[in-house]
């Protein structure tokens, strides 16, 4: 994974939520550039590294999201080890974070849980994970580094289509099916891991979901430069599936394709990076806009709602 791109309602209480309760770093305040009126907040680890990145649009006036199928369903996030399960739910009752007893999933303990606005996030043990390696815990967080969040861990696609999805994960991106469990699929590329897999839960049942706040904008999915996305660009076109092409966010490089009805994957590259525009110890504090948007600076800046973000306080 490179990041997972999700919707809130408001941009206080996801700061609140995912830096103070889950103790990620803020890296980058700044807007979603397709709509300028509307926040785009990265929580990650304490650097900003590929693949740790938990991000959110916060659409004014947007209707809350309602659940079903063809959605992405679920972003989780890897822990050390089982005994820093047992650390959370202590810590989700501590700050009423709403959460399922620790599970298992395909041989791995894991914790779902949700915020204010239902969004649906899981907890994932690392203690029998091998492959791609996670991050470094935000040093200022009061989780304490043994039982801190590292990354990203699989992220969860609900489809009605079972075959098209798994053609496209398979024949066009290159992973491969490891196991299956009753309505879910495990798949899993490169090195492997906890970062680095999908699970695909299979359900016709389910009405087909609305897009708004509470539910996963995108998936992204992580390329090492600008000529390698340039590859996947020309590999996605081949396939004839809907994309954005080329774009240039600034922080990173990307392309947007539609992997199903509903589903729109990102294809998005490791750097240049969240720090060449600010230093470590301001990053998230103060509205950052990629120098092409800095002359319009003033008129972004009235259309937000404010939110304080400064941790030091």
């Amino acid at each position: 994974m490179n990041h997972v791109t999700a919707m809130a309602s408001d941009p206080q209480q996801i700061f609140d939520f995912m830096s103070k309760m889950l103790g990620l770093h803020l890296i980058k305040k700044t807007v979603n550039q397709d709509a300028l009126d509307t926040y785009h907040l990265y929580f990650t680890d304490d650097m900003g590294t590929a693949g740790t990145d938990m991000t959110f649009f916060t659409f004014p006036n947007q209707e809350k999201g309602k659940k079903g199928t063809n959605m992405i369903s679920r972003a989780s996030f890897r822990v050390p080890n089982d005994a820093a399960l047992d650390y959370w739910i202590k810590r989700f009752d501590q700050f009423n974070v709403a959460h399922d007893p620790i599970s298992d999933q395909f041989g791995d303990k894991i914790i779902n849980f949700h915020d204010q606005d239902d969004q649906q996030f899981q907890l994932i043990s690392d203690e029998h994970n091998t492959g791609v390696a996670g991050g470094t815990p935000w040093k200022h967080s009061d989780v304490p580094d043994e039982f801190a969040i590292v990354g990203l861990g699989p992220v969860t696609v609900t489809v009605y289509n079972l075959q098209h999805m798994d053609f496209v994960l398979t024949e066009i991106m290159g992973y491969s099916k490891l196991q299956e469990a009753g309505d879910f699929s495990l798949y899993e590329v490169g090195n492997g891991g906890h970062g680095a897999q999908v699970i695909v839960e299979h359900r016709e049942d389910l009405p087909i979901s609305v897009e708004g706040y509470g539910n996963i904008h995108h998936a992204a999915f992580n390329t090492e430069d600008r000529e390698t996305l340039g590859t996947w660009i020309d590999r996605i076109r081949q396939y004839r599936l809907p994309q954005s092409g080329y774009i240039d966010r600034f922080y990173f490089k990307s392309d947007y394709f539609r992997a199903a009805p509903q589903i729109l994957f990102e294809l998005a590259t490791a750097g240049p990076g969240f720090l060449q525009d600010e230093t470590y110890d301001e990053a998230g504090i103060h509205l950052e806009l990629p120098p092409f948007l800095e002359g319009k600076r003033a008129e972004i800046e009235k259309g937000l709602k404010p939110v304080d973000t400064d941790w030091h306080e």
